[in-house]
């Protein structure tokens, strides 16, 4: 039996015994604004947010197929002079007109074909079975709501995948060019995940200036990778009212070092000043809904002992401006899916006004 002399202790050793720079101990609100405005632009440095380029939309119109109940229609929009975000919009069929409507960004993750899945085009037959499997639509039972939707293509995903995944088999379609995209960006000072935030604050600006949705009302719900978008992107988006991340809130340690996953998840620098509790207490006191599978993987070696510490830090903040109701952990039995229950109620409450 070979001896290996691995480098993951060391690793896990040094992120064990440090603090992050950036932790969230505040004792009162002042300290919080104080902790939020730093943190904030420490986050967005490490983001990559300020090497990037804004521009204006100039949105394109490709198509309309009407469905059962909304019409799915499909454009894209600018988020850097020489870069273009593919996303459909789902709008349902009882918007009257000079009506405004809250607005809900559905957010994909990985072995989705990007928003393909969320907006429940399952055409062919491995993408059918990831929207059944991780209740993928999710962005169809926002519409069946009453939002207007927006389903956007990360980078790297669906329509916007990298030269080494640009063919029709259902493996490509379904998996994605992050590790191609931080290659590149890294040396240039970016990351996939800055590159998220920055496409989904753009597409913020567009869905912003649009006469049928009420701007005041804006909603932002994702899984997995999506998770990743919806707690980064808004932890620095203020104009998001409310926010759901299913399977993407656990101590980075267990989850990310220890863990092999997606190059998308590691950002330089970002373990010596942020953990994942200290990202969801930008969020404070917005509406904010985290779920968590007591099944998944995703969560590390210690279930659900690397979850609850780290939204009890956001609850924390919540604390703080006696709103801990606004913050709610679902935790249901079962693996790395999508449930809704509460998060969808949030729309309800939170969006549209409606009290159970």
């Amino acid at each position: 039996m070979p001896k290996y002399y691995e480098s993951l202790p060391h690793f896990s050793a040094m992120m064990g015994g440090q603090e992050p720079a950036m932790r969230m101990n505040c004792r009162s609100i002042e300290e919080y604004k104080i902790w939020k405005a730093n943190a904030r632009n420490k986050l967005c440095s490490l983001l990559g947010l300020d090497r990037m380029t804004w521009c204006t939309p100039d949105p394109e119109f490709i198509s309309s197929e009407q469905l059962d109940g909304y019409t799915r229609e499909k454009w894209t929009i600018r988020t850097e002079p020489d870069v273009r975000m593919t996303f459909y919009r789902l709008v349902p069929d009882d918007v009257a007109a000079g009506e405004k409507r809250p607005a809900v960004i559905a957010t994909h993750g990985h072995g989705s074909c990007g928003k393909e899945a969320v907006a429940g085009n399952g055409f062919f037959p491995e993408l059918a079975e990831a929207i059944r499997v991780h209740n993928y639509d999710y962005g169809v039972a926002a519409v069946k709501k009453g939002a207007i939707v927006y389903c956007p293509d990360a980078r790297g995903f669906g329509e916007r995948r990298e030269i080494n995944m640009q063919n029709d088999s259902a493996g490509a379609r379904l998996s994605s060019s992050c590790y191609y995209l931080n290659f590149m960006a890294l040396p240039l000072g970016q990351c996939v995940a800055g590159m998220w935030v920055w496409d989904l604050m753009r597409l913020t600006d567009y869905i912003a200036a649009q006469p049928d949705v009420d701007n005041e009302k804006l909603g932002c719900i994702g899984l997995s990778g999506g998770g990743l978008q919806v707690l980064y992107f808004t932890a620095l988006e203020d104009r998001i009212a409310y926010a759901a991340c299913s399977g993407y809130f656990y101590g980075f340690r267990q989850a990310l070092l220890e863990l092999y996953n997606c190059s998308c998840n590691y950002i330089p620098h970002m373990w010596e000043n942020f953990d994942v509790g200290d990202i969801g207490a930008l969020i404070a006191p917005r509406p904010f809904v985290i779920e968590t599978g007591d099944a998944d993987p995703l969560n590390g070696s210690g279930g659900l002992s690397n979850v609850v510490p780290y939204v009890e830090q956001v609850r924390s903040a919540y604390r703080l401006f006696g709103r801990e109701e606004l913050l709610c952990h679902d935790i249901f039995q079962g693996p790395h899916k999508w449930l809704g229950t509460k998060s969808m109620e949030g729309i309800d409450r939170y969006l549209f006004g409606k009290v159970n």
